[in-house]
């Protein structure tokens, strides 16, 4: 029986680090907010609210915040690992890769096999090209970008942990560094195709300061909120960089896809930022109702950010279906169904959550010992399919679209058996056998 978000909560160690699970709820709620006000609907098709409206992309610089989720990340998959090394007498990789694949992984596959068989009975019915439905059936996948990302994350945990503790800041640097080296080859010296290193680079920067939150080495925060705005705000200024911290269409260069140095110095910022509130927000966590509405808004957090763009899509479906009119984005008139739309977005996110929840809840955990590199094939195969399946969009499932995942041609149907076929080697990577436990 699964246990209450009250058990949970009262059961919580004193040693916890309730922050960290507030970040992480912040920091997806702060994103799925963003959608929903980014998204600029009308009768013409959907666009981005920050490109008819130039001037709001500054806003990015606080409402970007997915640094944060990988910040987070670097800080508990530290403290799990280790965890698991001090428990065992054997090795834990595969175990280790299991138990971060099970909660991730499964309800972002339901969700997209739900989505398939959508999207094939709107294309079978011939309404893949209509207003909403060419568009939302590419736009839903997009954002599992970032679990795709966040698994390399997982998988890169272990040896750069290692680095970590042999070198502390100095692994960071290195990291830091060779990101600067690759736009510097990119934009100075028009190496094609170095860009793509930066999404590793960039993001494993971001989570080895996790790292260094982990042991406390994070010492000077506003030091490194202040170093990373003015790096930022510095590119921006006279470098090749966008204002904008999203993607933006038609953009020639995006500091996101792939990430660039601009990304990584505002990522800086942030993590120095969150720092700095730790302590007051320590104090207000340690309220039993405050506690027991972020313990269960961490169980549902995954699911709620995987069906909140089909909940907003639907509430601009519904107001098509009725023959109400679609006012012109960032129009006085679309200003004011602002506060509207979103209230329905998120009630139908809500009930969406009450379908889908159960997928988000942890399954018992195994600790057979399991093979490494079965275990980090499954994980690769895993990335790689969601990362494509981000990319591809589920408009082409019947006519063979694809799209170029590392040069490589991909389609939705082939990423989508990467995925199940990576989780299924994960899953099976474990031995009959047992770890055996200290103490």
């Amino acid at each position: 029986m699964t246990a209450s978000a009250r058990d949970m909560a009262e059961a919580t160690p004193a040693t916890r680090d309730r922050y960290v699970d507030l970040l992480r709820v912040a920091s997806l709620g702060t994103v799925i907010g963003g959608h929903w006000l980014m998204a600029a609907v009308s009768t013409g098709g959907i666009g981005n609210l920050l490109a008819l409206v130039p001037a709001l992309q500054v806003l990015t610089w606080g409402l970007q915040i997915m640094p944060v989720f990988f910040f987070v990340g670097g800080f508990s998959h530290a403290l799990s690992y280790r965890s698991l090394v001090r428990r065992s007498d054997g090795p834990v990789y595969a175990v280790f890769l299991r138990a971060r694949l099970q909660r991730l992984l499964r309800p972002t596959l339901v969700f997209v096999l739900v989505w398939v068989a959508l999207a094939l009975g709107v294309q079978l019915a011939g309404r893949g090209d209509g207003v909403l439905g060419g568009a939302a059936l590419r736009m839903v996948t997009q954002p599992l970008w970032f679990i795709g990302i966040y698994l390399a994350m997982v998988a890169f945990t272990p040896p750069l942990l290692k680095l970590h503790e042999r070198h502390g800041w100095a692994a960071f640097a290195g990291l830091f560094g060779a990101a600067a080296v690759v736009d510097v080859l990119r934009f100075a010296l028009g190496v094609p195709y170095v860009e793509f290193l930066n999404f590793g680079l960039v993001w494993l920067a971001v989570h080895q300061l996790g790292f260094l939150r982990a042991d406390g080495r994070i010492r000077r925060p506003a030091v490194l909120a202040a170093a990373g705005l003015a790096g930022a705000a510095l590119l921006v200024a006279y470098g090749p960089y966008p204002l904008s911290m999203v993607g933006m269409p038609g953009e020639k260069v995006s500091n996101m896809a792939p990430p660039t140095l601009a990304l990584l110095c505002h990522g800086l910022w942030l993590v120095g930022a969150v720092q700095l509130l730790a302590r007051p927000a320590g104090a207000w966590l340690a309220r039993p109702r405050v506690w027991r509405g972020v313990v269960a808004a961490n169980g549902i957090a995954m699911t709620a950010f995987l069906w909140h763009l089909t909940a907003m899509l639907a509430v601009y479906g519904a107001q098509l279906a009725l023959g109400m009119r679609l006012p012109e984005p960032a129009t006085a008139a679309w200003w004011a169904q602002v506060p509207v739309r979103i209230l329905l977005a998120a009630a139908l996110t809500a009930l969406l959550v009450v379908c889908f929840r159960r997928f988000e809840a942890p399954a018992a955990s195994s600790t057979a010992v399991g093979s490494g590199p079965r275990a980090a094939a499954g994980i690769t195969l895993c990335l790689l399919g969601v990362l494509g399946l981000s990319m591809t969009g589920l408009g082409g499932l019947l006519d063979g679209h694809s799209a170029t995942l590392i040069a490589v041609p991909v389609t939705a149907p082939t990423a989508i058996a990467m995925a199940l076929g990576g989780w299924l080697l994960v899953e099976r990577s474990g031995a009959a056998r047992r770890v055996r436990l200290r103490g």
